[in-house]
């Protein structure tokens, strides 16, 4: 079995890649959802992050203010590892149960959508990296618009990752985002297409 990790920094367009892959007919499994099953209400992550971090950062239901967590993580790189080490072993464990079911499914060609691949160093878990693209001001502009975000807010949350210049340096195929729709779509197709000619 084949294993694609896709990555990039955020907002560089890296679930609209994924999604465009999945309608391919890719396998995605997606560590951002998993990252959210196992901090809900109950979950074991969960309990760790509330004695951590304290009930202020809840919502009424139990649910975990993100956006609250968010600004304490991401202006605290130490309060940030501290969040890391409780909530990754449980995404990694996930996404492992996932890539097995896959593989036992008869899956040739699977892909693991991280954010933080390679700031995790699970990308020896993958055959290929591909890193989704973007120059930095488009992705600071396109965060505060997606998040409502100030450009500072924006700049602290993209200096918590490795930069994309960086993770384009280490990647085996960039996606370059920068353009319109069609250029991304027209280069996720061609790559779909070398990974079924190469199989």
């Amino acid at each position: 079995m084949y294993q694609i990790g896709l990555t990039g920094g955020i907002a560089s367009g890296k679930s609209t890649v994924s999604r465009l892959l999945s309608e391919l007919g890719a396998l995605i499994v997606d560590a951002d959802a998993i990252a959210h099953t196992v901090v809900t209400p109950g979950q074991p992550a969960w309990r760790q992050i509330i004695d951590y971090f304290g009930d202020q950062i809840l919502f009424p239901d139990g649910n975990i203010n993100r956006r609250k967590l968010g600004d304490i993580v991401f202006s605290d790189p130490e309060k940030r590892k501290s969040l890391e080490a409780i909530t990754h072993p449980a995404i990694w464990s996930q996404v492992a149960t996932e890539v097995k079911l896959a593989e036992a499914a008869g899956y040739q060609v699977i892909v693991l959508d991280v954010p933080l691949l390679l700031e995790t160093d699970w990308n020896h878990m993958v055959n290929e990296v591909w890193v989704v693209y973007v120059d930095r001001q488009t992705q600071i502009n396109r965060l505060m618009v997606r998040d409502s975000l100030t450009q500072q807010q924006a700049e602290m949350r993209i200096a918590s990752q490795l930069s994309l210049e960086e993770k384009k340096q280490r990647a085996d195929v960039v996606i370059d985002n920068s353009g319109s729709p069609e250029s991304t779509r027209r280069q996720v197709e061609r790559l779909w297409e070398r990974l079924h000619c190469d199989a």
